[in-house]
């Protein structure tokens, strides 16, 4: 299936490993120019080498996106390198976790300059861009968290809660001017963030890691955790023009672990 994707210039925040890594790799499989973000200049290279993309097709940038001049610098160094932005992934930050006898007023605050303004700096460094050429494609890697409550992950949840509200609210904002965006909420994913989560879930339990991932294990109805590469397939239909008609959207990846209807 063509998504009609190649030559789009893709900017990937937090797209040094993880979700985030997966979602560069299936873009440029697509042939898409990708621009990847992230804090860690380390990360950022060792993507790099793993997503070996040719001149002009691959750019990686270093930033901070807790600060709202950084995400517009990112904005203007990626489109200055490859072109217009039509398609951003955010996927960067993540909100710590916590078992509840840590929790302080520093622990919210964190979690939402990590994971809920990275999100929202980015899609207004993009949008002015955007709405001038009336096309363009945003998709939020949020998390199953801002819809079940975690005790070992109130502040994040939070935080994802918000990203749900602000995602729906810009895909009705702005969806004259061409403009779609949606939302993945993927439950535990393999990757660091869910051996950060084990471990907090293991300390507020008493339970060691491994039981702490069995019991998650257990949960789910397809008896596993998702893949990073199964979270990037759908942030690459939904960014596609396949998805022309989807906007506003909140999806749920978590193999069926919350029995809901919305």
């Amino acid at each position: 299936m063509d998504l009609n994707l190649s030559g789009r210039v893709v900017l990937i925040t937090g797209g040094s490993k993880g979700i985030g890594l997966a979602c560069a790799e299936a873009f440029a499989a697509e042939g898409a120019r990708i621009a990847v973000s992230s804090r860690d200049p380390k990360n950022l290279a060792a993507a790099e080498r793993k997503l070996k993309g040719g001149a002009g097709r691959l750019a990686t940038f270093a930033a901070d996106l807790t600060d709202p001049d950084a995400a517009l610098g990112l904005c203007a160094a990626v489109e200055r390198d490859l072109g217009p932005i039509d398609v951003l992934v955010n996927c960067a930050g993540a909100a710590k976790r916590y078992s509840p006898d840590q929790l302080d007023m520093q622990a919210w605050h964190s979690a939402m300059d990590s994971k809920y303004f990275t999100y929202v700096h980015a899609m207004q460094a993009v949008l002015p861009g955007m709405v001038a050429r009336k096309r363009g494609a945003i998709v939020n890697i949020v998390g199953q968290g801002g819809k079940v409550a975690n005790t070992s992950h109130l502040p994040g949840g939070s935080a994802n809660a918000a990203l749900m509200l602000v995602s729906v609210g810009l895909a009705s904002a702005y969806g004259r001017s061409g403009i779609r965006v949606n939302a993945i909420n993927p439950g535990v994913t393999l990757s660091e963030r869910a051996r950060a989560g084990h471990a907090a879930e293991a300390k507020t339990l008493g339970i060691s890691e491994e039981e702490a991932r069995s019991r998650g294990e257990q949960r789910i109805p397809l008896g596993r955790y998702a893949k990073p590469e199964e979270i990037a397939a759908v942030a690459v239909f939904l960014a596609s023009d396949r998805a022309s008609y989807v906007t506003g959207s909140v999806i749920s990846m978590d193999g069926g672990a919350t029995a809901t209807i919305v």
